[in-house]
């Protein structure tokens, strides 16, 4: 089941269109209306809002690539195929 599911993800990450739509949503996110939402003089364990949601937005979207590059990687069956 979670083979199945992991597989489906992966599958799912090397299409074109989940390309699109991650750097649309990235494009989305660094705009007017998200940044005025979260630039407020609040701060959240001592940093400021803006501060937080600009860093997690970063490391949101270095594991999002993170994602990308393990589902286009070739697989290790493909390499063991190969004819020396």
């Amino acid at each position: 089941m979670v083979k199945r599911l992991y597989a489906s993800i992966m599958h799912r990450l090397q299409l074109r269109e989940s390309w699109v739509i991650f750097f649309i949503l990235g494009i989305i996110m660094m705009n007017f209306p998200f940044l005025h939402i979260f630039n407020k003089p609040v701060t959240l364990f001592g940093f400021p809002l803006m501060f937080l949601y600009l860093t997690v937005g970063w490391l949101v979207s270095i594991g999002v690539i993170y994602l990308f590059m393990l589902a286009n990687r070739p697989s290790r069956d493909h390499d063991k195929k190969k004819i020396p």
